[in-house]
C-alpha cells in the first residue's frame, strides 16, 4: 500500500481509552481522526478530530464514515464482525476482518494457535452441561470455564476447583457455549506486542512482566525477569507466525504464561493493549504510534527502551484520585482517561522510568 499523507483521516471504531490514545498518536503525525461509537460518554471523542455517536450497524453511518475516512481501524475486539466486513468492501480496514473472526471465538483462537505450533493449555469446546462434564473427565480439575465469546478483565469465566463444580459453573456463565481450559502452573504472565506493516515488516517490543489483581492488569514492568526472558524468542516467533498467517496490519498482542515447559499461549488481542501502555514514554516509539504508522503505510518505529527500568501501573477506580501525589513523583508520567470514577473501572495509568 502507498503511504497515506498527513492530513488524511483515520476512522476509529470504539470510544474508549485505546481510541483516545490512538487519536493522540495520530494527531502527532498530522492525521485527523473520526470516532464512531454508540456510547454517550466517549473518552476517545475528547482527543479526536470528530465524533459520531451511532450504532455500528447503521449502513447510512458506515457509508458516511467510508466516504470521509481514508482508512479504518478499531480499538477493541468485542465488536460485531458485520460492520467491519461491510467497511472492508469500501476502504482499507486494518486489522482485516479475519483477525477479528479468530480473536472473537476462543475455540477458533485456540485451534488457530495450535495449528501454528503454539503451546496451549489442554482445552475442550463445550456447548452443554453434558459436554462440560465429559471435558472435566478428560482434563480434570482445577480448570477454568470461559465463555466462547466476549468477556475480558476476568469477566465471563469461572474457576472449577473440583469436578463436582460443573453444574454451578455452567449456571454461572449463563449456560452459554464455552471452552474448558486445564489449569496451567506458571511463574509469570507476559505479553508479546508487535506491529506489522502491509509490506510484512515486523517490529516487536521487549516482553513486559504482567501482574494481575482480581483478573485485571495491575502493572507491567521491564526488563522482564529471567523466567520470562528465556521464553522471549519462542513467544515472539509464534506472534510473528500469527501476524503473517493473518496478513495482519497494525499492532497485535499475544498473552502468555511462563512455564517450565515453555511459553503457554493464553489469548490474543487484535489491537493495541493495556500491557503496552508503558511504551508511550518507555519506548522510542509507542504502540499507538506504531499502529498508526502500520495502518497508514509508514515505516515502523524503533521499539527500544528509553530507560533501564520501566513500570506501568493501572489506576483502577479511586486510584485516580491520587493524581496530585503522582504528579509530584519524580520520573512518573500520569495519564487520566477522562472517565467518571467507578469501582473496578480503568481510570488511567502511570508510567515510571528509572534511570
Amino acid at each position: 500500500m502507498s503511504a497515506l499523507p498527513p492530513g488524511s483521516t483515520i476512522g476509529i471504531l470504539g470510544g474508549g481509552q485505546l481510541g483516545r490514545m490512538l487519536a493522540v498518536a495520530a494527531a502527532q503525525l498530522g492525521y485527523r481522526t473520526q470516532i464512531l461509537a454508540p456510547d454517550a460518554e466517549s473518552v476517545a471523542a475528547q482527543t479526536a478530530s470528530s465524533f459520531t455517536r451511532a450504532d455500528y450497524h447503521s449502513r447510512i453511518i458506515l457509508d458516511e464514515l467510508a466516504a470521509s475516512a481514508d482508512v479504518v481501524t478499531y480499538e477493541f475486539e468485542n465488536i460485531a464482525i458485520e460492520p467491519i466486513q461491510y467497511l472492508a468492501t469500501k476502504l482499507p480496514v486494518h486489522p482485516a476482518p479475519a483477525a477479528l473472526e479468530v480473536a472473537q471465538d476462543r475455540a477458533t483462537e485456540k485451534s488457530f494457535v495450535d495449528g501454528l505450533g503454539g503451546r496451549t493449555a489442554p482445552w475442550r469446546k463445550v456447548t452443554t452441561l453434558a459436554e462440560l462434564k465429559q471435558a472435566l473427565a478428560e482434563i480434570g480439575a482445577p480448570a477454568i470455564l470461559k465463555t466462547l465469546r466476549l468477556g475480558y478483565d476476568g469477566k465471563g469465566q469461572v474457576r472449577l476447583h473440583i469436578v463436582d463444580d460443573a453444574e454451578s459453573a455452567w449456571a454461572e456463565i449463563g449456560q452459554r457455549p464455552a471452552i474448558l481450559e486445564g489449569f496451567v502452573t506458571f511463574s509469570h504472565e507476559f505479553s508479546i506486542i508487535l506491529a506489522r506493516g502491509a509490506d510484512g515488516a515486523i517490529v516487536s517490543y521487549p516482553p513486559p512482566w504482567n501482574q494481575h489483581v482480581d483478573g485485571i492488569l495491575d502493572r507491567s514492568s521491564l526488563p522482564a525477569p529471567a523466567e520470562i526472558a528465556r521464553h522471549w524468542t519462542e513467544a515472539a516467533a509464534l506472534a510473528g507466525r500469527v501476524a503473517d498467517t493473518l496478513g495482519y496490519v497494525g499492532v497485535l498482542t499475544l498473552e502468555f504464561f511462563a512455564t517450565e515447559q515453555g511459553p503457554v499461549f493464553n489469548e490474543m488481542a487484535p489491537r493495541v493493549h493495556n500491557s503496552g501502555h508503558w511504551t508511550i514514554e518507555g519506548a522510542v516509539t509507542s504502540q499507538f504510534e506504531n499502529h498508526i504508522r502500520a495502518i497508514c503505510g509508514l515505516p515502523l518505529g524503533d521499539t527500544g527502551l528509553m530507560a533501564p527500568r520501566v513500570e506501568m501501573e493501572n489506576l483502577i477506580g479511586e486510584d485516580a484520585n491520587r493524581w496530585a501525589e503522582i504528579l509530584a513523583e519524580p520520573g512518573a508520567h500520569l495519564h487520566l482517561y477522562g472517565k467518571t470514577v467507578r469501582p473496578g473501572r480503568k481510570m488511567g495509568h502511570v508510567t515510571r522510568l528509572a534511570r
